[in-house]
């Protein structure tokens, strides 16, 4: 099963019923892909109410699993950042998430993941 991280971006995307990220959505409820989320990209995209439905229905779901931004990884984010030179705390935490799991992600940005060390290989521009 492949893990799949998805960023601000990729959430965004999920809430306009972008193709690229209901199939993602149908590949989890088939048990093929493994979705997770930072809490940090949610705070990013949340801002409630009904235009966010589906969203809302996805983040409440067992198909992704949200991380918290933690001190553990806070500090992880830290020690990469002056690795990479980074600076986006929520790009950051994204990537930390994926090089943690060897995972995709999903994004539509994918220079910001670069930049924290993401090979552009595990990368996919929603």
């Amino acid at each position: 099963m492949k893990d799949v991280v998805l960023d601000a971006g990729a959430l965004i995307a999920l809430e306009r019923g972008r193709r690229e990220v209901r199939a993602l959505v149908l590949l989890a409820e088939r048990g093929l892909v493994v979705l997770t989320t930072s809490s940090a990209a949610v705070a990013q995209v949340w801002r409630g109410g009904a235009r966010q439905a589906r969203l809302a229905r996805f983040l409440a779901s067992d198909l992704v699993v949200e991380v918290p931004l933690d001190p553990a990884a806070s500090r992880n984010i830290g020690v990469l950042a002056a690795a990479t030179g980074g600076s986006d705390v929520v790009d950051g935490h994204v990537a930390s998430l994926a090089l943690e799991r060897t995972a995709v992600v999903v994004t539509s940005d994918p220079a910001d993941l670069v930049v924290w060390g993401v090979d552009p290989q595990n990368i996919v521009r929603c």
